[in-house]
């Protein structure tokens, strides 16, 4: 059966998604109780897996569930939020176009029938969205909501290092929202153990994010029959195989890695091997078997006790290597292998090597090797020495039943996929021009790395203001002092964070271009981006100079200049960037910088939605203005659910007032949430539900089947001719 692709037809899909996701929305949502073909039930409060059990009939609502499949494999986060976000744009959308159908529609569109003209129209919208996300949403994040965003990190050392209490504070509301509240606040301090005694030093937290992200399976073991309180984490690495043979051995143990037997064959691939008697056949026979015990000999020599294999290995190796007291441990996954080459850096044991000519190079040492059972089964546990900044420990992760254990391991796979993406730079589109000697840049946000150069923000209070500064207006000083008082950051109870300042585009005079350069990183101009050569709706007045002395540059800001002595220390952007065009001109690229967060309770959805209808009022740009709006209304949606049970002074009307008051009056926030969220994760959701809506958008058509459709296979195909 086919049907018109509409708004009004996606909007009663997402409705019933809705339903669903937002009875289990943030740390007062209840648990979701599904029961699936095969009888089996799932008891969850987790978005991605309640929409994958989901048995979906409709396209659109697969189209949905598709998009957020997708956007949770790079992310880990957001599925509940992308469905509750869908559904308000998809409302506010159909409210606005049922008032004013022909509102989005250009004046050259000449078409007949309202059907095309419909979808003429959703296209054109689409495109809109597209604009506003490269455009509009870009330009907000950088200039405006920067200047409230938290650091995750330490800045009390030189080195950018993770601070333990702030990504306990960003787990506990992570794991809030996917694990019951029995368990949460426990496989909470369970990860976060876990990721610090990973890390062999304080600053390799993003090497560490990206390895257990990508060998997490192998990293984790499920246990059932056991509460979820005796999981725990184990020093080494635990391959999820037992020995074929072993040899108990004493200290450290020499390992070797096969990725073949280590048996001689009769032939090599493409060669052939004739046997004219028996006679012949007994004789290589005899020479495999002595070939094959001088190879286990030689290992036996050169101290290796341990052999770890990705296939099977003949029953003549297996009876030489507990011969020499060698233990074997077969049929490793290619992911095992490639894990103990990631942490050891061991090539693989190549069979001309076994030579007693040739001493064996490819060997590492662990510091322990010994069986490891879990109820009924049986592991292999190594002490492997590490050459990189992971330090091997799997979680074990327990639980009554394996529907419980499933879902933790999911909701810890989803932070770590979380994690990663925090601990890395994300791009924006927005870029301002710097031309000549002239340069009007976008925002630097500074990390301060010398006592004595720069104002330093903890719990909101500025410490060491502009030592060794020379301001010449002192209005000018008293201003910048107020106003980083008024923006330092939100306050977050009993929290000690590092904030990042970001103010409206300074000008720059650098006399001396290498300096200038040292200061901002080159990106590559692949993608389009939003070139701007000045503020559309915050103004500033540059008719007041700051100059540093011993620094050849000059900035010109109205609220803020901070600068830095050339050559002492070390200053660097955290999310501006340079891009060369010529000798006279060059851009700046913005970016959502490593390790930003908010607090959690809607903070960053009702600091989006201010801004944005802020620019509205200023744009005059009637479509712009629209979808501003339009997006602006949809993101209070979250914080409507998250205080949906909240009564008085503690209701989302009180909050929110509190909210536009405290903004308005240039005065910091209050939050009443501990909780932290990253801001990077949720910059993601956004642009991935204004993906998922054009991509609706775009549907002229729905045809849904009912069951596959049969192959049909001719006789007389063009295959079997």
């Amino acid at each position: 059966m086919a049907a018109a692709g509409s708004v009004k037809a996606a909007l009663q899909v997402a409705e019933v998604l809705e339903t669903i996701m937002s009875s289990c929305v943030g740390p007062e949502g209840r648990q979701v109780l599904c029961t699936k073909p095969t009888g089996e039930v799932l008891l969850s409060r987790d978005g991605g897996r309640l929409l994958e059990a989901l048995h979906l009939d409709h396209p659109m609502a697969r189209v949905m569930v598709a998009c957020v499949s997708s956007h949770l494999r790079k992310t880990g986060d957001g599925a509940k939020t992308f469905i509750i976000f869908l559904c308000h744009l998809l409302r506010e959308l159909h409210a606005v176009t049922d008032k004013g159908k022909d509102s989005f529609m250009s004046k050259n569109i000449q078409t007949h029938g309202r059907h095309w003209k419909n979808c003429c129209q959703w296209k054109y919208i689409s495109q809109a969205l597209l604009t506003f996300q490269t455009q509009i949403l870009d330009y907000v994040m950088d200039h405006c909501l920067s200047r409230h965003f938290l650091s995750i990190f330490s800045s009390s050392t030189e080195e950018r290092t993770l601070c333990r209490s702030s990504l306990e504070l960003l787990l506990e509301a992570y794991f809030c929202g996917r694990v019951g509240r029995n368990n949460h606040s426990f496989i909470s301090q369970l990860m976060c153990d876990y990721f610090f005694k990973c890390m062999a030093c304080e600053s390799g937290f993003e090497e560490v994010s990206e390895l257990v992200d990508d060998c997490f399976v192998e990293l984790n073991i499920g246990v059932t029959g056991l509460p979820v309180a005796d999981s725990r984490i184990v020093a080494g690495l635990v391959l999820h195989r037992d020995f074929s043979v072993y040899c108990p051995a004493d200290g450290d143990v020499r390992i070797v890695l096969a990725t073949e037997t280590l048996q001689p064959v009769f032939s090599t691939l493409g060669s052939e091997f004739i046997l004219n008697s028996e006679a012949q056949f007994q004789t290589s026979q005899f020479w495999i078997m002595e070939r094959t015990k001088a190879i286990m000999k030689h290992l036996q020599s050169q101290n290796v006790k341990l052999l770890l294999s990705s296939v099977k290995q003949p029953d003549l190796v297996i009876y030489y290597a507990e011969l020499n007291g060698i233990s074997v441990v077969e049929c490793l996954s290619s992911e095992e292998i490639s894990l103990i080459q990631r942490i050891t850096g061991l090539s693989p044991f190549v069979l001309p090597q076994a030579s007693s000519h040739h001493e064996v190079s490819n060997t590492a040492v662990v510091k322990f090797c010994k069986p490891l059972i879990l109820r009924s089964k049986r592991y292999t546990h190594l002490g492997l020495i590490s050459t990189c900044s992971f330090i091997p420990h799997c979680i074990v992760l327990c639980g009554p039943v394996q529907g419980l254990v499933q879902q933790h391991e999911d909701a810890l796979h989803g932070a770590l996929k979380m994690l990663r993406q925090l601990f890395k730079d994300l791009d924006l589109n927005y870029m301002t021009q710097i031309s000549d000697q002239n340069y009007t840049s976008s925002p630097l946000i500074y990390k301060n790395r010398e006592n004595n150069q720069l104002s330093e923000l903890v719990n909101g209070s500025i410490q060491k203001l502009y030592q060794g500064i020379d301001v010449k207006n002192k209005d000018e000083l008293a201003k910048t002092q107020t106003y980083l008082k008024v923006y330092s950051n939100l306050v977050v109870p009993s929290v000690g964070l590092e904030t990042c300042i970001s103010c409206s585009a300074p000008k720059v005079t650098p006399t001396d271009t290498y300096q200038a350069d040292e200061t901002l990183r080159c990106l590559s101009a692949d993608k389009p981006r939003m070139i701007a050569d000045h503020d559309p709706f915050i103004g500033s007045d540059p008719t007041t100079d700051s100059t540093t002395e011993n620094t050849r540059i000059e900035i010109s800001y109205e609220n803020l200049s901070i600068t830095k002595t050339a050559g002492k220390g070390s200053m660097f952007p955290a999310r501006c960037k340079s891009l060369e065009v010529s000798s006279s001109q060059s851009y700046c690229s913005s970016s959502i910088s490593a390790g930003c967060v908010l607090p959690v309770g809607g903070t960053f959805e009702i600091l989006l939605h201010y801004y944005l209808l802020n620019y509205a009022k200023k744009s005059q740009h009637s479509e712009a203005t629209l979808v501003s709006v339009m997006i602006a209304n949809a993101l209070l949606s979250i914080p409507k659910i998250l205080y949906k049970s909240k009564k008085r002074n503690h209701s989302f009307p009180q909050i929110h007032i509190r909210a536009l008051r405290a903004l308005q009056a240039n005065q910091p926030m209050v939050s009443s949430q501990t909780g932290l969220e990253s801001v990077s994760g949720k910059y993601q959701v956004l642009t991935s539900v204004l993906q998922c809506l054009t991509k609706i958008l775009t549907i002229d058509l729905v045809i849904g089947i009912k069951r596959q459709p049969q192959k049909i296979h001719d006789q007389d195909s063009e295959e079997e001719l």
